[in-house]
């Protein structure tokens, strides 16, 4: 293995980029549809062989000496991001007389920016580069402050945080109920990059072993939580339909489909329940399901009615319109209806984390003289955000925890006051990225949500992947893409995690100081033995 390293360390310009990039691309093997997390493997210590390599113009300025660093630490990102992501591409080929002038844009620019913070993950891990497992922990550090810096600088975006790489199934779920995603991500990139310590002869044995026991801790742990007894529902327990009505995105965005889009949602809402199974208690259909503004027809709300029986709740993803005032267009929001058996609105929330050229235009006003608007708004100006997050309260005092969309996505933006819910519900619309991995991500994300909160997850899907997952993030029930119908299963009940959000952050910031120390100290030593 040192031979291999060897000639990896002594690649320069181009072909040095281009193995990078490669494996970059070969990190995507770890996510879903793949969950191939032994890829991470070769690609980390092929990154960090590579970065052994960057030395720099000796003679040059301080940019000149980092810049080969960053340049692979861009590329590596380039190939992740692009390999990962390349599915972004279907949402704009939906209406693509509109948005098809776009489509570089979505696949290649949107990777290439995403790749500047693992260019700057490579850039603290140089600055802090010695031999050994030094350098490793520089390298875990950098990505971990990196991935925490992705999770909410404009907006943010963490789909596909590379910790999640660590997790493609429930045994190896189980830390994310101890610790944040965000250790998580530093504590995987520090085992995935071990196996250089064994091909660069620096006696890296503490590294290896240290590697070999946070897997140890990471599957045992896993297995141990798995082995208890599954979380037990409340008392009465409460049958959840949920309900995917495979319907073509196109076809969605046809004014005259929309009320035979509805009529379809009631249809498989109205399903006899199979082998003689009590009726649903609660009925949840997906994101922007109801394929008009609610509050503008009764007669939709009389159609509900007719179809659930009365002691019944639907539970819909709609467009909400709100009055503006006087002179001013309303306000519109993706939002969550409640509606009981009598066609009663008896709750709602409305989405908080909006969708970013998709739901709505940062600066609007210029990007709309400029002729631009939101691929996923169906009106002018898009949606307006939530200022706060309301829980969808039932009737006898069942409370869920309303997550539209990509709002799965964001561990940092569910409040402690989930813990209390009975379930977390995600409805979705993935319809739009097509039979593409994108779906698959999507669903391995808010599962995990499940697990760090110990709250069971209700997701309802358009076109897949709609489930119920319990509070260990185990499928229940499930329908794949592309498959139209309905399931129903009782809701699972809560399970206790071992810590909370305050104690994960104050772990990731003890995490990080860890892994600077050793940084810092093989630094020093490194600088003290060259001289």
């Amino acid at each position: 293995m040192e031979r291999l390293a060897g000639r990896i360390m002594l690649l320069s310009g181009a072909p040095r980029l281009f193995l990078a990039f490669v494996a970059g691309l070969l990190a995507v093997l770890t996510q879903p549809p793949f969950g191939i997390f032994a890829a991470a493997f070769l690609s980390f210590p092929i990154l960090v062989w590579l970065l052994d390599g960057a030395t720099g113009h000796p003679d040059g300025g301080l940019i000149r000496r980092l810049w080969p660093a960053v340049s692979i630490g861009w590329a590596f990102g380039f190939g992740y991001f692009l390999g990962g992501l390349w599915w972004l591409g279907n949402v704009l080929l939906v209406e693509a007389d509109s948005f098809a002038w776009a489509l570089p844009l979505a696949v290649v620019g949107l990777p290439a920016c995403l790749a500047v913070f693992y260019a700057l993950a490579t850039l603290i891990a140089r600055i802090l580069w010695s031999d050994g497992v030094g350098r490793i922990a520089a390298l875990a550090l950098g990505f971990g402050l990196a991935e925490w810096l992705r999770s909410f600088i404009f907006t943010g975006f963490p789909w596909n945080a590379i910790g999640y790489a660590a997790m493609p199934m429930p045994v190896m779920m189980q830390s994310a109920s101890v610790v944040s995603l965000a250790t998580i991500n530093m504590l995987a990139v520090f085992v995935f990059a071990a196996p250089a310590l064994a091909g660069t002869g620096k006696g890296g044995w503490i590294g290896l072993s240290l590697a070999v026991a946070l897997c140890a801790a990471h599957i045992g742990f896993g297995f141990y939580r798995l082995a208890l007894p599954a979380p037990a529902g409340p008392d009465q327990p409460l049958a959840v339909r949920l309900v995917q009505p495979v319907i073509d995105q196109a076809k969605k965005l046809d004014d005259n489909e929309r009320g035979a889009i509805f009529e379809e949602h009631l249809a498989l809402t109205a399903v006899p329940a199979e082998g003689g199974a009590r009726k649903p208690d609660i009925v949840v259909w997906p994101e922007t399901s109801i394929p008009f503004v609610l509050t503008d027809s009764p007669d939709a709300l009389a159609r509900i009615a007719e179809v659930l029986d009365d002691e019944q709740i639907l539970i819909a993803g709609a467009v909400r319109a709100e009055d503006a005032g006087a002179g001013l267009p309303p306000r519109y929001y993706n939002s969550i209806y409640v509606i009981d058996g009598r066609g009663q609105i008896i709750g709602a929330a409305d989405k908080v984390h909006l969708v970013p050229f998709g739901e709505y235009l940062p600066f609007e006003d210029l990007l709309m003289s400029w002729g631009l608007s939101s691929v996923a708004a169906a009106m002018p100006g898009g949606f307006s955000a939530a200022k706060t997050r309301s829980l969808l309260t039932l009737p006898g005092g069942r409370t869920f925890y309303p997550l539209i969309c990509y709002e799965a996505i964001f561990p940092g933006e569910i409040g402690t006051d989930a813990r209390g819910v009975d379930a977390l519900l995600n409805i979705t619309n993935d319809a739009w990225f097509g039979d593409t991995p994108g779906p698959r991500q999507h669903f391995h994300q808010a599962q995990l949500r499940a697990v760090e909160t110990g709250v069971p997850l209700i997701r309802a899907a358009n076109n897949g992947i709609s489930a119920i997952v319990d509070a260990r993030g185990v499928l229940v029930v499930g329908l794949a893409y592309n498959y139209r119908g309905v399931v129903d299963t009782i809701l699972p009940g809560r399970l206790p995690t071992p810590t909370n959000e305050v104690i994960r952050s104050r772990i990731f910031g003890l995490c990080a100081i860890f892994l600077l120390l050793v940084a810092v100290f093989s630094r020093v030593s490194f600088n003290i033995r060259k001289n």
